[in-house]
């Protein structure tokens, strides 16, 4: 059955990665509803590593842009400010998640944690998006490394409490900033390359040894899976929000955090440690 676990975790982290309603959270609710067997260790690795999956369909969506701002990054400012403001902005990220990851793992990693992260995200969420504010920032090149520093604190409510979701605290947290809603979740993609891609080769390289105990072959299986899935994913929602808003997604947070608790509630869904 590990082939269909890692085809299962490949589309659920493709879909959601990208997504306002967080992979992580999702990821958790999986691995508990299908009653996966891996060990606590191969399961964290593999839930990373996959997500290199979803960052090579970033590099691949945008592999134009990227291609010509290496051209224009030793000359072009916008362009320097830009690449600077997301590597400031991956700061905040790294200094938590080194200095309290694993505890983090270990404790909050709960269908209960992701429920109420769910439901309390989406409130935010539908808050955020009934404001009547004129955005001010509509190119990812103007943000500045001010703003792009702030959008990566918000970013780590996602590491601080699962089930956030760090797609939905980037892009929401760049809307308060004054981004208008296309640039907002174009800049939670571009972040996203250094901080999830990171995180997923440092533990690949790591934690091959781990990884061996399920196969290479299925580690692939779900990188590739969620690599294909994250690509549609990321194109539907640029189309998305172009005429629409973020209230759908804030519905959907609320249902399903909901529903978790009652399915806590009635003891149909554990509520014990996945990490």
């Amino acid at each position: 059955m590990d082939w269909f676990y890692a085809l299962i975790y490949g589309i659920v982290e493709g879909i959601t990665e990208f997504l306002p309603i967080s992979s992580t959270g999702h990821l958790i609710l999986a691995g508990n509803l299908m009653g996966v067997p891996w060990p606590k260790d191969v399961k964290d690795t593999f839930e990373v590593v996959i997500q290199g999956g979803a960052i090579l369909a970033v590099l691949a969506y945008y592999w134009r842009d990227f291609v010509q701002q290496g051209r224009d990054i030793g000359r072009d400012q916008p362009t320097q400010q830009l690449w600077l403001g997301i590597i400031v902005a991956c700061i905040p990220a790294v200094i938590l998640g080194l200095a309290f990851g694993d505890v983090i793992k270990a404790n909050l990693f709960r269908p209960s944690v992701v429920a109420w992260a769910l439901i309390v995200g989406g409130v935010i969420m539908w808050v955020i998006e009934s404001r009547k504010v004129q955005p001010v920032v509509h190119d990812i090149k103007n943000i500045g490394v001010g703003k792009a520093l702030m959008i990566g604190v918000l970013q780590t409510l996602a590491l601080l409490w699962p089930g956030f979701s760090r797609s939905a605290s980037s892009i929401l947290g760049g809307m308060v900033l004054g981004l208008d809603r296309q640039t907002a979740t174009k800049f939670s993609f571009y972040l996203g390359v250094p901080t999830l891609g990171g995180a997923a080769l440092l533990d690949f390289i790591k934690s091959r040894d781990i990884l061996a105990q399920i196969g290479l072959v299925n580690v692939a299986l779900g990188a590739v899976t969620s690599f294909v899935v994250a690509y549609l994913a990321i194109g539907w929602l640029l189309r998305f929000v172009s005429t629409n808003n973020f209230k759908g997604f804030a519905v959907y947070r609320v249902i399903v955090g909901i529903i978790i608790l009652i399915l806590i509630a009635t003891k149909v869904l554990s509520n014990t440690s996945l990490a």
